[in-house]
C-alpha cells in the first residue's frame, strides 16, 4: 500500500508537470501568434496609409497640373474659338429672327 501511494504521488506529480509544460507551451505559442498578428496588422496599416497618401499626392498633382494646363492654354485655342464663333452665329440668327418678328407685328 505504501508503494502504491508513493507511485500515485509521483504519477500525479508527473501529470501536473506535463500539463504545466503543455499549458506553458500553448500560452507561449498563443502570445507569439498574437505578437505576429499584431506586427502584421501594423505593417498592413502602414502600407495602407502609405498607399492612401501616395494616391492622394498623385491626385493632387494631377489636379494642379490640370489647373496649370488650363491656365497655359491660349485663349485663341481652336476649341474655344469654335465655341465662341458658334455662339456669335447663334446670337446673330436670334437677332435676325427677333427683327423679323418685330417687323411682322408692326
Amino acid at each position: 500500500m505504501n508503494n502504491s501511494l508513493i507511485h500515485a504521488f509521483f504519477v500525479g506529480r508527473a501529470v501536473a508537470e506535463t500539463l504545466n509544460e503543455q499549458l506553458e507551451d500553448a500560452l507561449t505559442n498563443a502570445l507569439s501568434e498574437l505578437g505576429k498578428f499584431d506586427a502584421e496588422q501594423r505593417e498592413r496599416l502602414r502600407q495602407f496609409t502609405e498607399t492612401v497618401m501616395e494616391r492622394a499626392e498623385r491626385e493632387a498633382e494631377t489636379a494642379v497640373r490640370g489647373r496649370t494646363t488650363t491656365a497655359i492654354v491660349p485663349v485663341g485655342s481652336i476649341d474655344l474659338q469654335v465655341t465662341i464663333d458658334e455662339l456669335r452665329a447663334e446670337i446673330a440668327r436670334l437677332r435676325a429672327e427677333l427683327q423679323t418678328y418685330r417687323n411682322s407685328s408692326v
